[in-house]
């Protein structure tokens, strides 16, 4: 029996529909899929409108040589007698000798004797008309002015005009003028194949100038992709050089700021790491140590059992110290709301008594609201109370303050204790930093002032020290007190 693995099945639909083909290719497509169709559209366009100029060309060609025989005939009179000529023969061939037709261009005089045609022809056309007797009767015998026929040398249209028909009589004279359309078009057939020939050249052009502007629009794209490609967890400190305002180089400074977010996230993770291994090392030690030196006297039992408890409660608040620090890179570390100053200050306050027998004053007290998160400042604060404790003796002072001044909260605690060395005041913040005036008898793991700077800096504030050997210190947080300090946001 198979089993179905759903992350696979989700990705494979997507797989199959999808192409290998490189985006430069697709652009370089799609550009000249584009101009292809535009260049078709202009070429389809002028083919219409130079078919539709040969056509109206010809009618009016046509109506104009027909117009001016119609003149002629009018007008035209024997040079004899003075008289206007009365044989349609004569006639057609009078007109015909004034007449210069174009290549492709036939001048017919038409006469018809009985059932007998005969033609006058003006001009040499790539097909002789006149000739054709089918044609010529097919001309006379059509009742209407004017028409289209085929010919060997293509379609051929005609006009025609009564000269001097005899009444009562079939017989008669016609004036026929016409164009053979397929010489007439040539030129017109050039051009569109010229038009064609230029677009296929002009298509080739297209291709490499999309194929090299598809490559530059897509250099960043590309270095993304191998920056991706080659970046690892060893190796975060990658970056894709910025350059211009234009939405690839948005795209990079996107890639940049997820580098940033990750090589946050990976060092916190090893920090993390690297903490853990290195702090619960020992009590892990301790604790095998004594249960495998334990023996069977009770006495002994139970003291290696409360030795192991202890190192285990130990264990314990270095694993919830640093899952607090690692959730400080978190968004939802801090939940930022309005609070008031001086009541957080009094709970403050009642608690850090219970720390230990000093002399707790509160020196100050702080009015108005303000916006900050009150679990983590007043762990913060406690924190440093807690520190203050450890390194000060039943009986000595111990100040808490708070203050809202220029837009800023500031809570402090201050102590009478030995102090901090210059040499220390660098490090004190730093994860697992004892300084050597610590007692060595107190407990802890070090982490409780990099808990505070992590809760100063997630609400975009500091911690500041003062502290002189021999005359105490004071350590307190300065927060911002403004809106931008987003719910959720560290």
């Amino acid at each position: 029996m198979t089993t179905t693995d759903p992350v696979r099945d989700t990705r494979d639909p997507d797989r199959i529909r999808g192409t290998r083909i490189p985006a430069r290719v697709k652009i370089m497509a799609w550009m000249l899929g584009l101009m292809l169709l535009v260049l078709a559209t202009v070429v389809l366009v002028v083919w219409q409108l130079l078919a539709s100029g040969v056509d109206n060309r010809v009618a009016r060609a046509i109506e104009q040589e027909a117009g001016e025989f119609a003149n002629f005939a009018g007008e035209a009179k024997d040079p004899a007698t003075g008289q206007p000529i009365s044989d349609p023969y004569r006639l057609l061939d009078a007109h015909l000798r004034a007449q210069y037709p174009d290549a492709f261009e036939v001048h017919l005089g038409i006469t018809r004797t009985g059932d007998r045609l005969r033609a006058l022809r003006q001009g040499e056309p790539p097909y002789d008309i006149g000739a054709d007797d089918a044609l010529l009767r097919q001309i006379v015998d059509s009742p209407t002015p004017h028409g289209q026929a085929d010919t060997p040398a293509g379609p051929f249209r005609w006009g025609k005009v009564h000269a001097l028909p005899r009444e009562g009589t079939g017989d008669g004279g016609w004036f026929v003028t016409g164009y053979f359309l397929t010489g007439v078009g040539a030129q017109d057939r050039q051009t569109i194949d010229l038009m064609v020939l230029v677009s296929a050249v002009g298509l080739l052009v297209a291709a490499l100038v999309a194929w090299l502007v598809a490559g530059e629009i897509l250099a960043p794209v590309r270095m993304v992709r191998l920056a991706a490609a080659q970046i690892g967890e060893e190796d975060l400190r990658r970056r894709i050089p910025v350059h211009g305002r234009d939405d690839i180089s948005a795209l990079a400074e996107q890639f940049n700021a997820m580098l940033d977010r990750l090589e946050q996230a990976f060092r916190a993770q090893r920090e993390f790491i690297d903490d853990a291994s290195h702090e619960l090392r020992t009590p892990i030690t301790i604790v095998r140590g004594h249960l495998e030196v334990m023996g069977d006297d009770p006495v002994e039992r139970a003291e290696v059992v409360r030795l192991c408890t202890d190192e285990l409660d130990r264990m314990s608040r270095i694993v919830e110290d640093l899952l607090l620090l690692a959730k400080a890179q978190r968004p939802d570390f801090l939940r930022p709301e309005p609070v008031s100053l001086a009541e957080l200050t009094s709970d403050i306050d009642a608690k850090v008594r219970a720390l230990g027998r000093r002399r707790w004053v509160l020196e100050t007290l702080g009015e108005g609201n303000v916006r900050l998160d009150p679990q983590r400042v007043t762990q913060a604060v406690v924190q440093l109370a807690q520190n203050a404790v450890q390194h000060t003796s039943d009986g000595d002072e111990i100040r808490l303050g708070s203050a809202l001044y220029g837009g800023a909260v500031s809570l402090w605690i201050s102590d009478e204790g030995r102090g901090i060395a210059p040499a220390d005041l660098d490090r004190i913040f730093e994860r697992f930093a004892r300084g050597p005036s610590r007692p060595a008898d107190r407990g802890g793991a070090g982490l409780g002032l990099a808990i505070v700077k992590a809760i100063a800096e997630g609400h975009r504030g500091t911690v500041k020290v003062l502290s002189s050997p021999g005359k105490g210190t004071t350590v307190g947080i300065e927060l911002p007190n403004s809106q931008s300090v987003v719910d959720g946001v560290g």
